[in-house]
């Protein structure tokens, strides 16, 4: 078809047209080569479960690691906000990998679910091997009192051994002891948990977690160890990996593996939180058309299901391309609830990222006269997207949806003040009319 063939004359072009893309609503990441990212928030949020579970195999254990790391990346959102970003991609916030279509999945399928905990989002802390008894945040964290952040014996844990053993005089450097000063070292305190929170270093009371970190996390595992000497060398040995907090990841794999859901699992690493997509815990309910799967908060609506499942085959009768794939409606129940799981202001009507469209509330869009317009528009873009090579830039993706929809260019998703993102889509547009009245040169 004429649009089809225009499209591909063109994009060995677009590289060089002068057209300004739209930004992203998301997160603001400081790579490890010093660049700074921006990144959509679920997809931050599936680059976070793969840099975070390793070689986890449960999927529900993955959907478990993605409302946490979402949960937390909204609690502490500008973490290093004063250094112009929001997040670095070490552990010291979360790690930041490339996803696989797993990890995407798993965000997918709890788009815009966290923990909350009396209106506001938990403090979702994890580790990864608790050895066999998760820590109260306090005994890490003197100023973190929260209830749901408490010790808990975990069975599902594997409780995994480790030892490890350091010189004497290694261990006198690092104290900053001279050779005339008996060195003993002796447990005074531990936590309920079973962790030590004190010792004696030869005399002096000293914080275990202190003793950790002067000696390296690499070395000490955890502060769950017992000492004992060896000749010249003191010998730590002890189980788990980490500070012991909130979810342990190990006991979260586990769990998945035997059966456990997602919710189960955050239940019992956050007992007293909810699990939903505002403060007051929307729950989702699914309903699937012909080729669509709709989510929806509370009673389902089946006219939206009848009316996405109408425009997507009218997307792909305008594109001439076949959907191959279930594409996902997800309908927020709220403005606010819409704005604040996209990042989109209030006016825009819809947003859409790879396979899935969010809306706001479908009786507003009806309202409108929008919502079969919007549906077109977003599953447009969901074909489109699913066959854009990566480096295809994001004005002309807007362009050739407008043109296809034949609609007035500014209904969907991408987060700019409103006057300048219509002004965007025009352009946009008139560009991709230009390119595709261009006569046929073959």
């Amino acid at each position: 078809m004429r649009v089809a063939r225009s499209l591909a004359l063109a994009a060995a072009s677009t590289i060089a047209l002068c057209a300004a893309a739209a930004p992203h609503p998301g997160v603001t990441v400081k790579l490890r080569t010093g660049e700074l990212a921006r990144f959509p928030r679920e997809e931050y949020v599936a680059g976070i479960v793969a840099g975070e579970t390793g070689d986890f195999r449960s999927a529900e254990a993955l959907k478990a690691m993605a409302v946490a790391a979402r949960t937390y990346a909204f609690r502490h959102m500008g973490r290093h906000k004063k250094d112009g970003y929001d997040f670095c991609d070490t552990t010291h916030c979360q790690s930041l990998r490339q996803p696989g279509d797993r990890h995407r999945e798993a965000a997918e399928a709890t788009e815009a679910e966290m923990l909350w905990y009396q209106g506001s989002p938990a403090d979702t802390y994890y580790h990864a091997n608790c050895g066999g008894a998760t820590e109260a945040a306090e005994d890490v964290w003197p100023d973190v009192r929260a209830p749901y952040l408490r010790h808990r014996n975990d069975s599902f844990c594997d409780g995994s051994g480790w030892q490890a053993s350091i010189s004497e005089a290694d261990l006198r450097r690092l104290l900053g002891l001279d050779g005339r000063e008996p060195l003993r070292l002796e447990v005074l305190r531990r936590t309920e948990s079973g962790r030590v929170a004190e010792l004696s270093v030869a005399g002096r009371r000293m914080r275990a977690l202190d003793l950790r970190a002067l000696l390296g996390f690499r070395l000490i595992s955890s502060t769950r160890f017992g000492l004992s000497n060896r000749g010249a060398e003191t010998v730590f040995s002890g189980t788990g990996s980490g500070h012991g907090v909130g979810m342990c990841q190990i006991g979260a794999e586990r769990r998945g593996q035997q059966g456990q859901t997602y919710r189960q699992i955050l239940a019992f690493y956050y007992p007293g939180t909810t699990l939903g997509i505002t403060a007051q815990g929307f729950p989702w309910t699914v309903v699937n058309g012909e080729r669509v799967r709709v989510f929806g908060a509370g009673a389902a609506d089946r006219e939206v299901v009848a009316v996405a499942d109408a425009q997507l085959a009218a997307a792909e009768q305008r594109t001439g391309l076949r959907c191959d794939f279930q594409p996902v409606v997800r309908i927020f129940p709220t403005v606010a609830a819409f704005r604040d799981a996209t990042g989109e202001p209030g006016w825009v009507a819809a947003s859409t990222r790879g396979r899935t469209i969010r809306l706001p509330p479908a009786p507003l869009l009806r309202s409108l006269g929008a919502l079969r317009s919007t549906l077109l528009h977003e599953m447009l873009h969901v074909i489109i997207e699913a066959r854009a090579h990566p480096s295809l830039p994001e004005w002309f993706r807007e362009g050739i949806v407008a043109y296809l929809a034949r609609d007035a260019p500014g209904v969907s998703s991408r987060s700019q003040p409103e006057a300048d993102m219509r002004a965007s889509y025009r352009a946009a547009l008139a560009r991709v009319r230009a390119l595709a009245s261009r006569p046929r040169t073959d």
